[in-house]
């Protein structure tokens, strides 16, 4: 497909590597005869990895057909993580380093990801905007402290450590964004 039909979302290959469109930039030149540019932000499936991609309209650029199921973290094993169809109960297997920083948003019983297959292999999980987290660590509340808006950091139960509002206490049941990482609320 030629770069200037290409969609967020789309999946394609660039120098033999497997890329998801992120997002899109157009940008026209003022002068008589310059080119259309796309540049093109995207992240490597597996892996994550970002790249930039700028292209004229004209070039082109190989689609990949990857399908999405729906599926539920069943568990881990060592860094396996094991996610279950939820229609025909198939399981499907990614290692922690293709899961890469989600890692540390995946809990218990989690529904609602979708693992992305090529070619009938798993190669990534995608998972909500955001998820329900429990604080296992984080200073006491301080006296007064409920309209201050100084973050302090707080360890969650899968282990990854973010920044939570000073009201929040060891315990609380906080939301999560997986896109950014950051605190984004209470449950």
């Amino acid at each position: 497909m030629k770069a200037s039909e290409v969609k967020r979302g789309n999946v394609v290959e660039h120098e033999g590597k497997v890329y998801q469109i992120r997002d899109i930039d157009r940008s026209s030149p003022q002068g008589r005869g310059g080119n259309v540019t796309f540049r093109f932000t995207m992240y490597s499936v597996p892996g994550g990895q970002k790249l930039d991609l700028s292209l004229r309209a004209e070039d082109d650029l190989k689609e990949v057909d990857l399908s999405r199921r729906q599926a539920t973290y069943s568990y881990r094993e060592g860094d396996t993580f094991v996610f279950m169809d939820v229609e025909d109960y198939t399981q499907y297997m990614l290692d922690a380093a293709t899961i890469g920083d989600a890692a540390g948003f995946i809990v218990d019983g989690m529904e609602t990801c979708y693992v992305q297959l090529i070619d009938d292999q798993p190669v990534a999980v995608q998972l909500p905007a955001t998820v329900t987290l429990t604080v296992v660590d984080t200073a006491p509340e301080m006296k007064g402290a409920t309209a201050t808006k100084r973050p302090k950091p707080a360890k969650l139960e899968t282990g990854i450590e973010i920044q939570v509002p000073e009201y929040v206490t060891n315990g609380s049941r906080i939301l999560v964004s997986t896109v950014t990482g950051e605190y984004s609320g209470r449950e």
